[in-house]
């Protein structure tokens, strides 16, 4: 069982929109619960449509509602929720008009502006305007690749107050990569940035254009977006028309939004799987089931409410940004941070989270364990005098970073570590504040979704690994793939394994507490002998020695069987001695199991992964077989992989 951590005080559990809801459901559906959660769980899985009808009431959501909540299928994803129902994304989002804060940008460089409601309106209004005189009506594509900045949030308002579907890359994809996505959904208009910063480091966008006009054919027009701060860059001359942004901002008009109005499961945004292992995958998420599922979790999981101001650090190219601009949903103002989270400073985001009076705080494991390992602490020069909560997500909290958290960060807090993906734009599982926070847990599932741990055979499971499964259909399952003959590709990515049911490809076990446990992907699982072992186990054991920076495990084919191997980056001033590895090898078997050690450890200079940080063990174990990688676009740095290909040791 897992250390307890903090609880919320009990008068300030009364305030929360946990309890209000829970109150409104007593009062609406004479549901006395109470405080407890697990029972709101078990009756929202089991009455789906009073639960969901709920959520719209209860986070009032703007629409024309239809007579039916849910049609039903005896195929999972043929589910339909709200067929019937009408609505704007837009007019859901632009929750006030007024001179409050509704963005807050600031660059690594220490360039932020401030769009109040009133300007962020104004904005929409002018940027889908203008769309709709270029031809654009319900149902096109409008591509953007674009930082994490202003303009980007309001491109992406602009194109739902039309119907229109949205995409979206980070400037980090190489054009290969960008190509590769928008050349498959065809967009109409092209939202690009002129250049971004890393670092300290100026890296143009601008210049990609050409190769991107001339392998996506269907970008009729192109709106060119200047780095908040900086004039535009100059653009070599296209056979295309460009717009510059600013110009289009200029244009004097009146606040007249034309909202259209789209039916529930009509596509609002086009996301994409990682692609390791083929093509990306084009998932497109409805409308209604978006913006019902996203005021869900950020309004009574997460606790955000009115005036309050909402992090997290992301790219527009990870689904953790739509979740993001959804907490304008709740009148919550969000901030946007681009470039470098360490420039010049390594509590560089505490310090804006200080400044800005943040309450609640969105990082990934990955960034938890980085400032951990720098000796960052924050609580000496900082307060965070609103911060409620901290997120986490991207990857497996450590028991080490829930301590971190609480005892370098803020003392009371509630640690919120979450999991779900790009395939259903939000959570399977999450925080939530009437339940304790236990050291390396995710404290239970989401309402309303029929999360369990499976075994091979699909018997559920309890304290033991298995895979994380949904049983019940949900409304921000995808509507489909595009361009996916006969749902062929969706029904291949989640209904293969178990009949009817949705499997994530997450290894993960239910504890004692209640709480989950995300052990990394199953489909990179190792497999030794025939037991099945989740990589995340080796990576919390391994990451707490001072010699290793980083590493990534992988399990290699090898005499019919196959042996683990893990490959280490290790800090400055350290070398790869027997000496070491017999150290790492003693911890692990240790703290995991004699199965989990190793069979070789080895030095290298790099870690591949993909723009969103994550490891890529798949395709390094593709590499070191021989097998082709189809998409190298999806890593952030292609070119480590060449160092996997003549090791010597993996053929001893």
């Amino acid at each position: 069982m897992g250390t307890y951590l903090w609880k919320i005080d009990k008068e300030k559990l009364k305030k929360t929109n946990l309890s209000l809801y829970s109150n409104f459901i007593n009062q609406h559906y004479k549901i006395n619960i109470g405080n407890d959660f697990d029972k709101i769980w078990e009756w929202s899985v089991a009455n789906p449509k009073i639960f969901w009808k709920s959520i719209w009431d209860f986070t009032n959501i703007k629409g024309q509602l239809g007579n039916t909540i849910l049609e039903e299928s005896d195929i999972f994803f043929k589910n339909k929720f709200f067929p019937g129902t009408k609505l704007n994304y837009a007019k859901n989002i632009l929750k006030k008009n007024n001179e409050e804060s509704a963005i807050i940008f600031k660059s690594e460089n220490g360039y932020k502006t401030n769009l109040t409601w009133k300007t962020l309106n104004l904005n929409v209004s002018k940027i889908s305007n203008w769309l709709e005189s270029n031809g654009v009506k319900k149902g096109d594509r409008i591509a953007a690749y674009l930082p994490n900045i202003p303009e980007t949030v309001t491109a992406y308002i602009s194109t739902s107050v039309l119907g229109a579907i949205w995409s979206s890359c980070s400037p980090d994809f190489g054009t290969a990569g960008v190509i590769d996505r928008f050349s498959q959904i065809s967009p109409k208009i092209l939202f690009i940035g002129d250049k971004y910063f890393y670092n300290g480091k100026k890296i143009n966008i601008i210049d990609r254009l050409p190769e991107i006009l001339n392998k996506v054919p269907s970008i009729r027009k192109v709106v060119i977006v200047n780095y908040p701060g900086t004039d535009i860059e100059k653009n070599k001359n296209q056979n295309i028309e460009t717009f510059n942004w600013n110009e289009l901002i200029d244009v004097k008009n009146k606040n007249n939004i034309k909202y259209v109005l789209s039916d529930f499961n009509d596509p609002l945004m086009i996301l994409y799987s990682s692609g390791t292992t083929g093509k990306p995958k084009c998932i497109c998420h409805g409308t209604g089931g978006v913006l019902l599922q996203h005021n869900k979790e950020l309004q009574i999981h997460s606790d955000i409410k009115d005036g309050d101001r909402v992090f997290y650090f992301t790219t527009c190219g990870w689904m953790m940004w739509n979740w993001l601009v959804g907490a304008l949903s709740s009148g919550a103002t969000i901030l946007l941070f681009d470039g470098f989270p360490m420039y010049k400073e390594d509590d560089l985001l505490f310090k804006f989270a200080n400044e800005e009076e943040i309450t609640l705080f969105g990082i990934s494991a990955k960034y938890i364990d980085a400032i951990n390992n720098k000796g960052v602490f924050p609580r000496k020069k900082y307060d965070f005098p609103k911060l409620r909560t901290i997120c986490s997500t991207g990857s497996p909290l450590s028991k080490e970073g829930f301590n971190y958290i609480y005892s370098k960060v803020k003392k009371n807090v509630h640690l919120s570590s979450i999991s779900g993906g790009t395939d259903i734009v939000s959570c399977f599982v999450l925080g939530n504040l009437f339940q304790p926070v236990y050291e390396g847990e995710i404290q239970n599932r989401g309402l309303g979704m029929d999360v369990d741990i499976f075994d091979e055979k699909g018997n559920s499971i309890k304290n033991k690994k298995g895979e994380l499964v949904c049983k019940k259909p949900f409304p921000s399952m995808p509507v489909k793939f595009w361009n996916d003959d006969k749902d062929k590709k969706y029904k291949a990515a989640y209904f293969e394994k178990y009949k009817n049911v949705w499997h994530h490809g997450d290894f993960a076990k239910i504890t004692n507490n209640g709480g989950f446990i995300i052990f990394g992907r199953s489909d990179t699982t190792l497999n030794p002998g025939g037991v099945r072992l989740g990589t995340a186990e080796i990576y919390n054991v391994v990451e707490e020695f001072a010699e290793i920076q980083e590493s990534i495990v992988i399990g290699q084919t090898w005499e019919n069987d196959i042996r683990i191997i893990l490959f280490i980056v290790l800090n400055e001033g350290y070398s790869l001695t027997e000496d070491v590895k017999k150290k790492i090898k003693k911890a692990i078997k240790s703290k995991a199991s004699p199965r989990h050690v190793p069979s070789k450890i080895i030095s290298i200079s790099e870690i591949p992964k993909t723009k969103n940080g994550k490891l890529v063990e798949l395709a390094v174990k593709q590499i070191i077989e021989g097998e082709t990688i189809k998409n190298l676009e999806a890593l952030a740095n292609p070119g480590s992989l060449e160092q996997f290909k003549n090791i010597k040791e993996l053929y001893e």
